[in-house]
């Protein structure tokens, strides 16, 4: 009997592992994805697209997952949360000033207006939202 139970318990453990696995990948797969936003929106290369992520997920304390996703949702809806949205901002702003290696192209003026037309287009909504009818 005792063999059956550590088998049992075996069986376990490797089940937790290939689940952990699992979600690895997906979340390997998301920040894939919002490292390509970034550097098609950015005008990055790979490298320095993977350190703007990391800059933004330390400076907001979101897991760097939270933020590929919400990055990979940006484009189809066209909303980044605010703590998001201005730590991309800051994180742009800093790379520009110190030249930042790594970045093959000058960051695209683009990437910082969409990301101010986000916040433009919130306040649009929120004031029409508010306003008397």
């Amino acid at each position: 009997m005792p063999e059956d139970e550590e088998g049992a318990g075996r069986l376990v453990a490797l089940q937790e592992e290939v689940a952990q696995l699992q979600r690895a990948v997906v979340s390997h797969a998301v920040v894939d994805q919002a490292i390509g936003v970034v550097m098609a929106c950015g005008g990055m290369c790979p490298e320095a697209a993977w350190e703007l992520l990391r800059e933004v997920s330390q400076h907001t304390n979101i897991k760097l997952r939270e933020i590929a996703e919400h990055l990979v949702r940006w484009p189809r809806c066209g909303e980044l949360p605010e703590e998001v949205r201005l730590a991309m901002c800051a994180a742009l702003r800093r790379r520009e000033a110190a030249g930042v290696a790594g970045a093959r192209v000058r960051v695209r003026a683009g990437l910082r207006e969409e990301l101010r037309e986000g916040r433009r287009r919130r306040l649009r909504e929120t004031t029409s939202a508010c306003a008397p009818r």
